[in-house]
């Protein structure tokens, strides 16, 4: 159930800020918003998968960190990510 690694390679080209960026906060952020949104589709077929669902969990609490992270160092940065990718500004809306 992991991400292929031709899907990941373009996703990393897509959100990379240089050429040999691979770690920067928005590269892994939409890496694991494509593991989080093909979990989610995993749990519309089987519901009592709790196993995976915790993994879910701890996908979620990394990816809401690194958002928190990205919002605290760069706010412009963390608005076109959040935009890029369609995830709810939950960080942002606090703050303001």
């Amino acid at each position: 159930m992991a991400i292929d690694a031709a899907e990941k390679k373009e996703l990393i080209q897509q959100y990379q800020i240089h050429q040999q960026d691979t770690g920067s906060p928005e590269t892994q952020v939409a890496i694991l918003n494509a593991r989080i949104q093909q979990l989610t589709e995993h749990f519309q077929t089987h519901r009592k998968d709790y196993h995976s669902r915790h993994g879910l969990f701890r996908l979620v609490g990394k990816q809401r960190r690194l958002l928190r992270y990205l919002y605290k160092k760069d706010a412009t940065r963390y608005y076109r990510l959040i935009d890029a990718l369609g995830i709810r500004d939950t960080i942002g809306s606090r703050r303001s």
